[in-house]
């Protein structure tokens, strides 16, 4: 049994900004506001993310026509590098990457919930440090992949519609916030926007500090801009897969790009930047709507949060668990993930992706992983652009029914600013760093192992 292509560029897209807008954009704005000090670079850093996500989705482009099949980012490491590589990414993917999104996604809702029945409240223990939050978690998880296991189609029908609903309600949100701008407000956080210092220290940075803090203030955004690549796992479900990957691509994350450069800019409308930086929790959302709305904002903004957080991770538990079918057909995986159910899913890749994500659900480290995801992320994003330099050399004569827009400049200068910010938290962020490095080298042995085994030589 082969997948069936069911999606149409609609779905596709929906794919993409669904698994990008999770909760990130509604509470990150306060950490970067507390590290950057100021208007002008509260923005900046949304648009350089923004900018990286963009360059990253024109390059990919390249890389999914030429390899329209289940797997993504996993198959296009595989044949740029080798298999080796290919099993670093997909290890470092299901170990920490996707299970522990899924997770800390799922936490979100949770959380989020609990402003409008504060029965799921998460300072209500259950049972030793297992909060009712967190239960709730696992149950949004779990129904979310028995959704995905009856068929692509009933997948899709949830990403499709609940990513519809909250692209409306965060545009309605910013439309809102920009009709009651208060102007005092506005005049005030615009007086000295390009002031880059801590707000919550004193002294101003230096050269190579500020740069630091840039790059400590992207992690949160870069988060949030996340997980747009999903729509490559999925391919063989795509329909005409060569063109309506890479447009669906383009269009997810400039939608969502354009979206979340607004939304800052309505915070900054009706918020003063000490209230930004010092929102309750960091939910700098439930702030403003508080501001719009009063009372009835809070509720608002957690509903809205709830479907966005609820569709979000259908997008993430539909698209990771086609990784390790891939893996699994290459012998790399557990055997049973590499199978299709009836209805022409692989279900075992997603119940074991679900088990995973729900330990983590209960771990109470995801929100560390998180803050170390964005490097092992970025990190494996630099190697996978620098790939179509390889492929270009290694198989000149290969079908590329998309080239890579701007090639060779924008993807040199994502590599660039990939590395930069890489190097930056290794000097500035060694303790949210050096675990998720360590994870994903972990995979090298752990590949041995697996080819040993499967081969019978020692």
């Amino acid at each position: 049994m082969n997948f069936k292509p069911s999606l149409s560029l609609l779905d596709a897209t929906m794919v993409v900004a669904g698994s990008m807008i999770g909760s990130g954009i509604f509470i990150v704005s306060a950490d970067i506001t507390r590290l950057t000090g100021s208007s002008g670079w509260l923005l900046l850093v949304w648009l350089i993310t923004g900018f990286m996500t963009l360059t990253a989705a024109l390059s990919y482009g390249e890389l999914s026509a030429m390899f329209p099949k289940a797997g993504g980012q996993y198959v296009y490491l595989k044949e740029a590098y080798n298999p080796l590589t290919g099993f670093v990414y997909g290890w470092s993917f299901f170990t920490v990457v996707q299970t522990a999104t899924i997770a800390a996604v799922g936490v979100a809702f949770a959380k989020f919930t609990a402003y409008i029945i504060p029965y799921f409240s998460e300072d209500i223990l259950v049972w030793k440090n297992i909060s009712r939050a967190q239960l709730l978690s696992i149950a949004v998880i779990f129904v979310l992949t028995f959704i995905n296991t009856r068929g692509i189609k009933s997948g899709k029908l949830v990403q499709t519609s609940l990513t519809l609903i909250k692209l409306l309600s965060l545009a309605a949100l910013i439309i809102c916030g920009l009709v009651l701008l208060k102007p005092a407000v506005w005049t005030a956080n615009w007086e000295d926007p390009w002031h880059l210092h801590s707000i919550t220290t004193t002294g101003p940075y230096t050269i190579i500090a500020a740069l630091g803090a840039i790059a400590a203030a992207m992690v949160g955004s870069i988060f949030s801009s996340d997980s747009w690549n999903n729509i490559a796992f999925i391919a063989g479900e795509v329909k005409n897969p060569q063109r309506n990957i890479g447009l669906s691509l383009f269009l997810g994350t400039l939608i969502v790009t354009f979206l979340y450069i607004l939304a800052n800019i309505t915070y900054l409308a009706v918020l003063p930047l000490q209230e930004i930086a010092f929102a309750e929790k960091d939910r700098v959302a439930v702030a403003a709507s508080h501001v719009m709305f009063g009372k009835a904002g809070t509720v608002l903004i957690a509903a809205m949060i709830m479907i966005s957080t609820f569709g979000c991770n259908n997008g993430l538990i539909l698209a990771g668990a086609r990784v390790y079918y891939t893996m699994a057909n290459d012998g790399l995986f557990f055997r049973r993930a590499g199978k299709l159910n009836q209805a022409a899913v692989p279900e075992f890749a997603l119940w074991i992706q679900c088990i995973v994500a729900c330990a983590w659900s209960i771990s109470g480290k995801y929100g560390q992983l998180l803050d170390m995801i964005s490097f092992v992320v970025v990190g494996f994003y630099m190697l996978t652009i620098a790939g179509i330099f390889i492929l270009r050399k290694k198989r000149p004569d290969a079908e590329r029914p998309y080239k890579a827009f701007g090639y060779p400049v924008l993807p040199i200068i994502y590599i660039v600013m990939g590395l930069s910010f890489c190097i930056l938290l290794i000097i500035y962020k060694p303790g949210f760093t050096w675990p998720g490095l360590i994870i994903a080298l972990a995979g090298i042995p752990v590949y041995y192992i697996v080819t040993s085994s499967r081969t019978g030589k020692p």
